[in-house]
C-alpha cells in the first residue's frame, strides 16, 4: 500500500477535512494537478473548481471558490473558500 498523505482542508468557517488521503487533485491556476506521495514542495493558488481526494473511507469531492495549497513532506494544507 502507498504511504498516505496528511491532508488538511480548512475554510474561514471550519475545518472541512483532516485526515489521510492517497491522492489529491486540485484546480490550480494553470489547470488541475494531482498530488501523490513524494510530491515536490509547492505553494500554488487555486481557482474555482473541484478538489477530489481518495481517503480511507472512499472518494470525496468538494467544490471550492478558490484558495491556495501548500505541499511539503507529504503534508498538504488547503486553505479554501467553499
Amino acid at each position: 500500500m502507498n504511504q498516505m498523505l496528511d491532508l488538511k482542508i480548512v475554510s474561514p468557517e471550519k475545518v472541512v477535512f483532516d485526515g489521510n488521503a492517497s491522492s489529491v487533485v486540485v484546480p490550480g491556476t494553470a489547470g488541475c494537478f494531482e498530488i501523490l506521495n513524494g510530491h515536490a514542495p509547492i505553494i500554488s493558488s487555486l481557482e474555482k473548481g473541484s478538489v477530489e481526494f481518495d481517503a480511507s473511507d472512499g472518494k470525496h469531492k468538494i467544490e471550492i471558490k478558490g484558495g491556495f495549497v501548500e505541499v511539503k513532506q507529504n503534508q498538504i494544507l488547503l486553505c479554501v473558500e467553499v
